[in-house]
């Protein structure tokens, strides 16, 4: 098998757009976390502490997402640089674990969307529940 310097060169606009997306999710999530802190201080919910708790989870997840992808946009560099060097079959193994990395870190990402569509749905089951209960409830034309 032969690897061209242009190959893993390939990688960097996707990497550096899902680094832009992580970094995106990243400071969205300080941001909410920030208004549900000072929320907290004025009015101790124990909801409130709950979403914290979920969003510092994602957080952590955030940042092992972004260190895989920094790790995977590293080595793809690297790569090049030994591709380059005419270093043919260690640029293969680089190349590949530059594309396990960014496995890993797509996986991360598809662990942390999970939560937060599990969170947004605990978030509005209150909502769904009165709904039902409207639907159910007999209303005067119906008498």
């Amino acid at each position: 098998m032969t690897l061209h310097i242009e190959t893993p060169a390939l990688l960097f606009s996707a990497t550096s757009l899902i680094l832009l997306a992580y970094t995106n999710r990243f400071l969205t999530l300080a941001t909410i976390i920030r208004g549900l802190k000072k929320a907290y201080k004025e009015k101790e919910n124990r909801v409130i502490l709950l979403e914290i708790k979920n969003l510092n989870l994602r957080l952590t997840i955030i940042r092992f997402m972004q260190m895989a992808g920094v790790l995977s946009l590293f080595l793809s560099v690297f790569t090049m640089l030994v591709l380059f060097l005419d270093y043919q079959l260690t640029g293969i193994y680089l190349f590949g674990f530059s594309l396990l990395a960014l496995l890993i870190s797509l996986a991360l990402c598809f662990w942390e969307i999970n939560i937060s569509v599990d969170a947004l749905r605990l978030h509005l089951s209150d909502l769904t529940h009165i709904g039902i209960e409207k639907e159910q409830l007999p209303t005067i034309e119906s008498k």
